[in-house]
């Protein structure tokens, strides 16, 4: 019987992201006591906490989210860690050299979630600011590879946002990106990754319930 690893943070009233984005907000709409049931009213970011981006967050002419196929939030994923049994240190540059070893995993279409352990420091002013960061040149080198999807345990893949988001997410590339998994330590090497977001039409990103069906 396979069984489920949660992978993402739980969305929380007045949770952090960065500055420039919208904030968290869950309060309550009505009440049991009321008129019989509970009913909430959410206002957030399309990339609040675990979720993906499509195309069209950096691109006015790329893929929405309904326009992309299912088959790209689920399937056959590879880990790739880079700090075994630890964290990597604030603002690590990750670096072609250290996913160079793990080449073999990223292959065409392939789904690649990579692990530094910076997921522990979710919640903590820092998350948003000295998460190892993915250097320009390493994200040319996955680029190349053609795979579909890639995720990580950081807010976003790299503090160069703009550049790195150009290189994955352009026209001859459109790699998912999904940001600020939770719990990567749990993983074997190979699962089923599933993080289906909501379908909002027309729109860039959205949270996602990111899970890891492990046999």
């Amino acid at each position: 019987m396979p069984r489920l690893i949660d992978l993402s943070h739980p969305l929380v009233h007045g949770q952090a992201t960065f500055p420039w984005d919208p904030k968290l907000s869950i309060v309550v709409h009505n009440t049991v006591s009321v008129i019989g049931y509970n009913i909430s009213q959410i206002s957030m970011s399309s990339h609040q906490g675990t979720h993906l981006d499509a195309p069209y967050h950096f691109f006015d002419d790329g893929r929405t989210l309904d326009q992309m196929p299912l088959e790209d939030f689920y399937g056959p994923a590879v880990l790739v860690d880079l700090a075994p049994g630890s964290r990597l240190a604030p603002k690590t540059p990750l670096t072609v050299e250290m996913f160079e070893p793990h080449e073999a995993k990223f292959s065409p279409g392939a789904k690649v979630i990579y692990r530094t352990g910076w997921d522990q420091s979710f919640g903590q002013d820092d998350f948003y600011s000295h998460f190892p960061t993915l250097t320009l040149e390493a994200a040319r080198w996955i680029a190349e590879r053609g795979i579909r999807l890639l995720g990580m345990d950081t807010p976003t893949p790299s503090t160069d946002w703009l550049e790195c988001h150009h290189i994955l997410l352009r026209k001859s590339v459109e790699i998912v990106i999904v940001e600020a998994l939770a719990h990567l330590e749990k993983l074997p090497e190979r699962f089923t990754f599933i993080g289906f977001p909501l379908n909002i039409q027309g729109r860039d990103g959205s949270p996602i319930r990111a899970v890891a069906m492990v046999d």
